[in-house]
Parts: C-alpha cells; structure tokens; sequence
C-alpha cells in the first residue's frame, strides 16, 4: 500500500549557484550548524537548513540530487 508513503522530489539547485556553491557554517556562540547555497556578493547562505547530524547533510545533498 502506498498511502503513507511521502512523495519525494528532487528540488532543482536554485539558478545561479552551483553544487560547488554549498557551504556549512557554524555560530561562534552556540555551535549551532546550517547549510545551504552561499552567495558570494551578499556573503549569506540562501536556502539554508539547520544541521544536526551528519544525516542532515545527506539529506540536503539528496534534496538537490547532488552527489
């Protein structure tokens, strides 16, 4: 049965940025951790998510369907 099954699509990368764009950076304060695109005219992370674990990485690597 594939009713509670989650539809997962591959998002596109967002234009103007490459896989090469990724970047993780972490707070100074608390240590707290986000990924995302780095933009390098604002210096700022577009699309970003917090990062927990490791697997929050593959997840975002996933999303994107970057390898």
């Amino acid at each position: 049965m594939k009713i509670f099954r989650k539809n997962k699509q591959i998002l596109p990368v967002p234009e103007g940025f490459t896989p090469d764009d990724i970047k993780i950076e972490a707070s100074i304060c608390t240590g707290e951790k986000i990924i995302g695109f780095y933009d390098k005219s604002t210096r700022k992370l577009f699309s970003a998510e917090l990062v927990r674990n490791d697997e929050d990485i593959s997840r975002f690597y996933r999303k994107y369907g970057i390898k």
